[in-house]
């Protein structure tokens, strides 16, 4: 275009990356690894840690451990041992263990997804310098050419910037992502599925093995999920408490993804959740802040790709988060990319393998996410039971569909035991 001021991207920059979440970075870290030079750019003026706790299954945690971040993510996570299912009435249905204990290589971590992101942040800008990451840069289209693409920006107060040009342009940023939209225009709002969640964490004693996740109830009586995210926070050894509360809830007029939500909106249905391994509405009372988000996802899409521009993570696959599995499927998106890239180099081949393979695998895990994700279980004995308490849960649901409904959900999201030891690396 004419006059247009286009900012020729430095040696550093053959791969535009838009977005420094966790697909974004991992992505970075890994095309540094096989040698191909790239450059983040992010929308927020600067990056800082936010948001509450989030689960790596080991499926991702093998990824970043050929990146060698394990150690890092030791140093602010908790390695997770077990998960444990409850209904509403606290009585016990069923545990399970993780990570290691369940005979993976890799552990499970259960850490802050600020100080998650705030690792791998950190890796990036010393492994590839610190101006890798550019923030302050809003993507508002892109112009894809035969072998190349454009990236043009806004600065936070809406001013033009220079826009970028690379080889190819990975779209890293998010649900409400610039480059879906400019892709898929007609699309709409994500899909609302009925339910809010309010999220929020505390200091709080260990509860059961002091490295569980543990759910609680069913969604159209309140679901409960709760889980350590930091360790030995204070000189009482207490942890920091992640919780996810979830209800069915009409859908909102609006959706904002940065509201702080109120006790008293959800409180009621917990209100007499004492049970003798977690007194629910105690932490709640003394959580501040409280956030609120709806929980959506978005239909699977035919083709992530146009040109050499193409989605990861969240803006390609937004998915309900049932199974602890978001930003682990924006890792192996990113290390798959990066393995593509390494076999046919920085061009259409590499992303015609990456379209092909992770989309269907990404399109199943969404619609698992939404039918019959590990917290299933709980809708099993929730609906089999009549909502009451049980003398036996063997009278209610046998060990071998419990464990079914759990293998299941591994086999699709990629991380059984044997699946993973037995696949090759992706990079």
């Amino acid at each position: 275009m004419e006059g247009e001021l286009v900012a020729q991207p430095p040696q550093d920059a053959e791969v535009l990356i838009v977005g420094a979440g966790a697909g974004g970075l991992i992505l970075a870290l890994s095309l540094r690894e096989i040698g191909v030079s790239c450059r983040v750019y992010d929308a927020v003026p600067e990056l800082k840690a936010v948001g509450v706790g989030i689960n790596l299954l080991p499926h991702a945690v093998r990824e970043l451990d050929e990146l060698d971040l394990v150690p890092a993510l030791d140093r602010v996570g908790i390695r997770t041992q077990d998960a444990s299912y409850f209904n509403r009435f606290g009585q016990h249905i069923y545990t399970e263990p993780a990570g290691e204990a369940a005979g993976y290589p890799w552990p499970q971590f259960s850490l802050h997804r600020g100080d998650m992101q705030m690792v791998f942040l950190e890796a990036v800008r010393e492994r590839l310098g610190h101006d890798s990451v550019v923030t302050g840069h809003r993507l508002t289209h892109v112009e894809t050419h035969d072998d190349s693409v454009t990236a043009h920006f806004v600065g936070p107060d809406g001013e033009q910037l220079p826009s970028a040009r690379g080889a190819m342009l990975v779209g890293a940023d998010g649900i409400n992502s610039a480059l879906r939209s400019q892709f898929y225009p007609d699309e709409g709002q994500p899909i609302y599925s009925g339910l809010t969640i309010w999220r929020g964490a505390t200091p709080w004693p260990r509860v059961l093995s002091g490295a569980n996740t543990v759910r609680i109830g069913w969604m159209s009586v309140g679901k409960m999920m709760v889980y350590p995210i930091r360790d030995n926070i204070d000189s009482d050894g207490n942890q920091l408490m992640n919780f996810v509360a979830t209800l069915e809830r009409p859908r909102p007029d609006s959706y904002d993804w940065n509201a702080q939500g109120r006790l008293e909106d959800f409180f009621p249905h917990f209100a007499d959740w004492h049970f003798d391994f977690l007194d629910v509405p105690a932490m709640l009372q003394q959580t501040d802040p409280i956030l609120i988000y709806p929980m959506v996802d978005r239909d699977p899409l035919p083709t992530w790709t146009f040109g050499r521009a193409t989605l990861l993570g969240d803006a390609a696959h937004p998915m309900y988060p049932r199974g602890s599995n978001g930003a682990g499927q924006a890792i192996l998106d990113a290390r798959f990319l990066a393995g593509a890239i390494k076999r046919h180099g920085v061009g259409d081949e590499a992303l015609a393998e990456y379209d092909s393979v992770r989309v269907a695998a990404t399109s199943k895990v969404v619609r698992m996410n939404r039918q019959n994700p590990p917290d299933a279980i709980l809708r099993e004995v929730h609906e089999r039971s009549g909502d009451k308490p049980f003398e036996r849960v063997s009278d209610v649901i046998s060990d071998e569909e419990l464990r079914a409904i759990s293998e299941r959900y591994k086999s699709v999201a990629g991380f059984q035991v044997e699946q993973l030891r037995s696949r090759e690396s992706l990079v």
